[in-house]
């Protein structure tokens, strides 16, 4: 497990962030709000795939309106999504779990105080919601759109809570790219213990953004830094928690499920593995117990890294091992191996649960 930096805890609805909580997965419905059974289809959706928290754009009153609707519908904790007009806040805040607005381009302070009070009535929390691409003049001019502005608008909106004796706050950097947005969550961790919403804006399609969002939101989680997090993906919803949950898993943030090591496709290999792996992957789907898991193709390495792993099969030439933690346990013609290594599995996993 990683060592995360210490973040205060605050709650968006029924769910935890920051503090000891795990880190809970996100993503943003892509409907017309004010449509609220393709809103509600799509939340219900995201939370059958494991979705924590969503969040809706609410771009102008009648989507604000729509929201308790929605609300009644799901059972998600529910973020709006705001941009320069305080009374669409004002309006969502009697109904969500979280506001994300940029309090620079709200307007007033007495327009952010009205947000703030609101707010502070239902105990709801406010993201501080920093991108590259909508940086404050201010900042942009000062700096230009690095990682640095980012940071210096973070910290003036910080500041313009603060002063209104409001400190139920989560922020969020986002880059278009890898670099400023590990730059600027480095920047400001140390410099706050607010919670961290992790993501890489405008990350692209499935690939790209998994790419770009593995190596970025997986630095900062081994870093210890993130809270909460969403990988944006030009694409189905479902797939942004997929790659989300992915990323946790594989970084160490939050062991889930198995973790299967097969080796990569050689020469040497023994057996139909692309097809064996395949039919594991499917059969252990619903398995959410962490157990290390090894399928290997070849006398190589496979004796080694089956030693290593609760589960193990080690295929030779028509046939293998089946070995549990070190221990052989079976030698079987190929085609049962399969078979008895899903059984294994099941059985270890029923055990440690």
């Amino acid at each position: 497990m990683i060592n995360r930096v210490f973040t205060k805890k605050i709650f968006v609805g029924n769910v935890a962030v920051g503090g000891d909580a795990p880190i809970s997965t996100q993503s943003m419905t892509y409907s017309n709000t004010a449509d609220v059974e393709a809103t509600v289809a799509q939340i219900k959706r995201l939370h059958f795939a494991g979705c924590d928290i969503v969040r809706c754009a609410v771009p102008d009153m009648e989507a604000a309106l729509a929201l308790k609707k929605i609300k009644e519908q799901i059972e998600l904790p529910l973020v709006a999504d705001i941009h320069f007009n305080h009374k669409l806040a004002l309006e969502a805040a009697k109904v969500v779990d979280c506001i994300r607005i940029n309090p620079g381009n709200i307007g007033s302070k007495e327009k952010v105080k009205e947000v703030v009070k609101a707010c502070k009535e239902r105990n709801l929390p406010i993201r501080i919601g920093v991108n590259s691409g909508s940086l404050e003049k201010e900042f942009d001019n000062k700096y230009g759109p690095t990682a640095k502005a980012m940071v210096a608008s973070a910290e003036y909106n910080i500041k313009f809570l603060e002063d209104l004796d409001f400190n139920n706050i989560k922020i969020s950097l986002k880059a278009s790219d890898v670099e400023r947005t590990v730059e600027a969550y480095r920047m400001l961790r140390v410099k706050n213990i607010y919670p961290f919403h992790l993501g890489v804006t405008e990350a692209g399609t499935l690939f790209h953004a998994t790419v770009k969002s593995a190596i970025g939101l997986g630095t900062l989680l081994l870093d210890g830094i993130g809270d909460t997090m969403r990988v944006s993906i030009t694409g189905e919803l479902e797939e942004e928690i997929n790659v989300a949950r992915a990323i946790l898993k594989d970084s160490g943030a939050m062991p889930d499920g198995l973790n299967i090591i097969s080796c990569p496709t050689c020469g040497r290999i023994e057996a139909d593995l692309v097809s064996a792996v395949a039919e594991i992957e499917q059969r252990t789907a619903h398995i959410k117990t962490p157990l290390n898991v090894s399928v290997m193709g070849c006398v190589v390495n496979a004796i080694g890294e089956a030693a290593h792993a609760d589960v193990a099969i080690a295929y030779g030439k028509g046939k293998g091992l089946i070995m549990v933690k070190g221990e052989v346990v079976a030698n079987l013609p190929e085609k049962e191996l399969v078979d008895r290594f899903v059984s294994e599995v099941e059985k270890m996993a029923e055990e440690v649960e």
